[in-house]
């Protein structure tokens, strides 16, 4: 059973808020040893925070690290204009699969949803398109019905549902078989898998990327036994909870420079922290 588990992974600032590119660097190149690949400039990524040069030097640092076929870039935006923009650019540099989340603020309608992605497919059409949606983020729900006509008149390669969306995986993979379909839910693998979907966009996965890998290999090796010892180091790392805070908090502590936040980001409390430090020590020895 293999699956594909691409690292969502975080932005680097520095203490006084600008882009720490180096540090991105040398994480790109880490987590890429071991991930599948790396999802760029997305939630994790703390995307809207960053102007459209800021983007494309992730990007470009991230193809530097995984090559293109390892990295999807995320180029979605409220509005088309600008998301178009950047698919162009970003397939410029190289990229051959971008991602957009639904457009956001003004609620869109269905129609205005799917001119959104054809407008990005006409900028960038020999990129692979995937759809983000994630409604907790964008107050904007895609069921699976809209999520497959959406599919089907743009010409999605796939998609990643994150948050309460995750719960739709099974069924869009069902009723389209061919695309790849990404879970934002990291918490369990081998049930994604056995739903149907092509694997997991883990943010958590950029902090521990060596367990995350270790059980997909498992899970491809068909060893149940060592598969469960690996589910059982994620579900301690799933404990901690969904949090770019407690990620970059890992990642500091795997040194990782500063790692501050740009945007509203939440510092795990004491007693989180210890938690987390105790998981870096057992689960993710000195890069």
């Amino acid at each position: 059973m293999a699956g594909t588990v691409l690292a969502a992974v975080p932005t680097p600032f520095a203490a006084d808020g600008t882009l720490d590119l180096a540090c991105a660097r040398r994480l790109f190149g880490f987590v890429a040893g071991h991930a599948d690949g790396l999802f760029v400039a997305g939630t994790t990524g703390e995307f809207p925070s960053l102007d459209d040069g800021e983007r494309l030097s992730l990007v470009e640092a991230a193809l530097e690290a995984a090559g293109p076929d390892r990295v999807i870039a995320h180029i979605g935006a409220p509005d088309s204009y600008r998301a178009a923009r950047l698919a162009r650019q970003a397939v410029s540099l190289g990229i051959t699969r971008i991602a957009a989340i639904t457009p956001f603020y003004l609620a869109p309608s269905p129609a205005e949803v799917t001119d959104y992605y054809r407008r990005i497919r006409e900028a960038a059409p020999a990129a692979g398109l995937y759809a983000y949606i994630f409604p907790e983020r964008t107050g904007l729900a895609v069921a699976p019905p809209q999520f497959c006509e959406l599919a089907d008149a743009v010409g999605l390669a796939g998609a990643k549902f994150s948050g309460r969306a995750a719960r739709n995986v099974a069924a869009c993979a069902a009723e389209r078989p061919a695309l790849r379909i990404f879970s934002g839910d990291d918490s369990d693998l081998g049930a994604t898998l056995r739903t149907g979907g092509a694997g997991i966009i883990s943010a958590r996965c950029a902090a521990f990327p060596e367990v995350f890998a270790a059980l997909a290999a498992a899970l491809a090796a068909g060893d149940s036994a060592a598969a469960a010892a690996r589910q059982s180091d994620v579900a301690a790392i799933a404990a901690l909870g969904a949090s770019i805070g407690r990620v970059k908090e890992a990642l500091r502590l795997r040194g990782f420079g500063p790692m501050a936040a740009r945007m509203p980001v939440a510092e795990p409390d004491e007693t989180t922290a210890a938690r987390i430090a105790e998981l870096v020590k057992v689960l993710a020895p000195a890069p």
